[in-house]
């Protein structure tokens, strides 16, 4: 019967300290951030994400130009998935795939916003065998005028280097690599592998910057520049007619 009595009490105690958990991080450390992130005290650089409590994201670095069934089938040829939307079973599903080191190809990313907005598309590649390590990206249509014949997407690229807590909330989070200008490359580089890039330009992003850090505490830098890549205008098969 003690002993019994122990797991009950441990039980017990294991749920309230996974509900204290929960509200600290996920309610009552995010609404502190609204106050006291220095980062909210000057106007959100136009070219960065924000999360939806409103502390800066990840920066633009790279963009598209074509409908969205060309990014879709863009992505698919160049050996890249689309990721799930985050719910309860996709959350589980990618928690599993952590902790048994199993693949999940389809891992959702957590949302963020730009101009107001969630993320209309994302992409992902693993690295390894879970859904751990992984190369990301994010794209937002936009009604900005872009070369080529198309609307432009802008995204946000970067590498998850691992799953652990947030910097500044302590919400279970993926933390990214700080070199965000090898994975704007590496994502325009695998879809002119692929053959689906026909020409790319440069657009001012965030600006330069050595010190910069994102929605969930981790530092990167960059060259400031989002890379943009012209979109075939018809499905091309691997290896054929692959940009210079």
């Amino acid at each position: 019967m003690s002993r019994r009595l122990n797991m009950r009490v441990a039980f017990l105690l294991l749920g309230i300290v996974l509900a204290a958990y929960l509200a600290v991080s996920y309610f009552l450390v995010p609404e502190l951030w609204l106050f006291h992130d220095d980062r909210r005290k000057v106007p959100l650089n136009p070219m960065v994400t924000s999360t939806e409590q409103g502390i800066p994201g990840d920066p633009i670095n790279v963009g598209l130009v074509g409908s969205k069934e060309q990014i879709i089938r863009a992505f698919n040829a160049a050996g890249w998935d689309a990721a799930d939307k985050v719910t309860l079973r996709s959350s589980v599903d990618i928690g599993l795939s952590v902790v048994l080191d199993r693949p999940d190809l389809d891992a959702p990313v957590s949302p963020l916003f730009y101009e107001g907005r969630k993320q209309d598309l994302a992409f992902e590649k693993p690295v390894g065998r879970s859904a751990d390590q992984r190369n990301h990206v994010r794209f937002w249509q936009t009604p900005t005028p872009a070369e080529g014949d198309g609307p432009l997407w802008l995204g946000s690229a970067s590498f998850d280097r691992g799953v652990g807590l947030s910097h500044d909330t302590g919400q279970i989070t993926h933390h990214i690599g700080p070199d965000l200008d090898a994975e704007r490359d590496l994502v325009i580089g695998d879809l002119k592998k692929a053959g689906q890039v026909s020409s790319t330009y440069e657009v001012p992003g965030v600006g330069a910057t050595k010190t910069g850090r994102n929605g969930g505490g981790d530092p990167y830098f960059t060259d400031g520049k989002a890379l943009v890549g012209v979109l075939r205008p018809a499905a091309v098969g691997s290896g054929a007619g692959i940009a210079k």
